[in-house]
């Protein structure tokens, strides 16, 4: 098989196909889990198989129940918990913006990076498509029929549920300077840096600022430089760093801290994340 695949006690299993250079999926059952505040770098999307999960996205809360599909944009701050007592099944998968760049190269005049406005979308026929990219990658060695499938799944979502990108980009100049600290964030997730410091850079109030960014992130920017550190040391593990390592690395400086916030944004601990990479 192309992915190393772990079961979890949470019921939950990680893995990395070689599509697209990485492609990540998570499936799960969940009863307790209740996601955090939380972005990733690629795009969240995901078919519920049993029950229903609730969730915030674009600044309100939705309900995906069973056989709808999730959409979650990349850098998109949301949560995710149960909608009902039995709790909620589900498999994701987790492409990044290069990614579907990548892959829609020359079907137009430049590549495709897709904004998904809503949160959650009924498409039977794309969803039973989704379930057969991940029956799939997760049963086949046919490099062929499983590129053929990921992309075709993909390329579908998009030209169905999706905008393009470029409607969204920042063209305030609150929105630009603000992108200037997120750069610094994302660039420097390792760096000790104060509200002050970065106010300076934003030519803002440190006040403003923390407004501001939240605003256009959905995060304060203490928070949103978690989730750079914890993208980071998700790279360092990739590289075969330890888990004291990368958390101190990455910023963590208490290996607790680095564990708690990783589990309640990827769902797994740092452990089983670097047991599936084996």
């Amino acid at each position: 098989m192309s992915e190393q695949t772990k079961k979890f006690k949470e019921d939950a299993s990680f893995s990395i196909a070689d599509e697209l250079g990485g492609l990540e999926l998570l499936q799960a059952k969940y009863k307790r889990q209740n996601f955090s505040r939380h972005s990733h770098e690629g795009y969240t999307i995901g078919v519920i198989e049993k029950g229903a999960q609730r969730f915030y996205r674009t600044g309100g809360n939705h309900v995906a129940p069973k056989d709808h599909i999730i959409l979650v944009n990349a850098d998109e701050v949301h949560t995710g918990h149960s909608a009902t007592e039995g709790g909620w099944e589900y498999r994701a998968m987790y492409p990044l913006p290069e990614q579907f760049a990548a892959m829609t190269e020359g079907l137009g005049p430049h590549p495709s990076v897709p904004y998904f406005p809503e949160p959650v979308v009924h498409d039977p026929d794309v969803a039973q498509q989704l379930r057969l990219v991940f029956s799939t990658l997760e049963n086949s060695d046919n490099r062929l029929l499983r590129e053929t499938l990921v992309y075709g799944a993909l390329v579908k979502l998009m030209a169905r549920h999706s905008k393009t990108r470029n409607e969204f980009e920042p063209r305030t100049r609150s929105q630009k300077q603000v992108m200037l600290v997120k750069t610094f964030l994302d660039d420097f997730p390792q760096a000790d840096v104060s509200l002050e410091e970065l106010a300076k850079l934003a030519g803002y109030s440190p006040y403003y600022l923390v407004r501001a960014f939240q605003k256009e992130f959905g995060l304060p920017p203490h928070a949103y430089q978690i989730q750079s550190r914890l993208r980071y040391a998700k790279k360092l593990l990739k590289a075969g760093h330890s888990i004291s390592d990368a958390a101190q690395e990455a910023g963590f400086h208490d290996q607790s801290h680095f564990h708690r916030h990783f589990k309640r944004a990827m769902g797994i601990t740092p452990k089983q994340y670097t047991g599936s990479l084996i």
